[in-house]
C-alpha cells in the first residue's frame, strides 16, 4: 500500500517534469532543432542557408490534405531563391505515411517522425502546424492549422520577406 506522502511525492515529481517539458517548446526567436538528430525516416534535406517551412502533418488530417498541393506551389515558385518546404509526418504507421506521399507526390522532401521525437521536442500543438525558419536556423513564425488561401497568402508574404533579407 502506498502512503499519502509517497503519492504526493510522485504527483509532485510528475508535475515538475511535465512543467519543465511543457516549457521546452521551441519559440519564435530561438534556433529550430537540427532535424538530422531525431532519427527521422525519409528525405532529410540540407537546410543550411535556406528559408524553410517545416510542416508537421498527419495522413488522417483533412487540412493537411488541402495544404500539401499549396505548399508544392510555394516550393516550385520560391525554390530558386533559397526556399524549401520540409514536411514531417507524425504518423506512427509507415503504411499511412507512404500512402499519403504516393497520393500527393509532393515536390519537396518529406520524412516520418514515427517515434514522435521531433514532434515532442518542438511541442507541436495541432495538425497541421508549420514553422517558418530563416536562413540562420532561427524560428521566425509559427502557423497552427491551415486556412486555405488566407494561410497561403500570409505564408507567401512572410517567406518572401525572409528571402529578401541578407543571407
Amino acid at each position: 500500500m502506498t502512503s499519502p506522502a509517497t503519492k504526493l511525492a510522485r504527483w509532485l515529481a510528475g508535475f515538475l517534469v511535465s512543467t519543465v517539458v511543457a516549457t521546452a517548446a521551441v519559440e519564435v526567436g530561438q534556433p529550430f532543432p537540427d532535424v538530422k538528430t531525431f532519427g527521422l525516416e525519409g528525405q532529410i534535406p540540407d537546410l543550411y542557408g535556406k528559408v524553410v517551412l517545416v510542416d508537421f502533418w498527419a495522413s488522417w488530417c483533412a487540412p493537411c490534405k488541402a495544404s500539401f498541393p499549396e505548399y508544392g506551389t510555394l516550393q516550385e515558385e520560391l525554390a530558386g531563391r533559397g526556399f524549401t518546404v520540409f514536411a514531417v509526418s507524425v504518423d506512427q504507421k509507415s503504411e499511412a505515411y507512404a500512402a499519403f506521399i504516393a497520393r500527393f507526390s509532393p515536390p519537396f522532401p518529406t520524412a516520418r517522425d514515427g517515434d514522435q521525437r521531433l514532434v515532442a521536442e518542438v511541442k507541436v500543438p495541432a495538425m497541421p502546424t508549420c514553422y517558418l525558419v530563416d536562413r540562420h536556423g532561427v524560428l521566425r513564425a509559427i502557423h497552427q492549422g491551415y486556412h486555405g488561401t488566407a494561410s497561403l497568402r500570409e505564408l507567401r508574404d512572410e517567406i518572401t520577406k525572409l528571402l529578401d533579407e541578407s543571407p
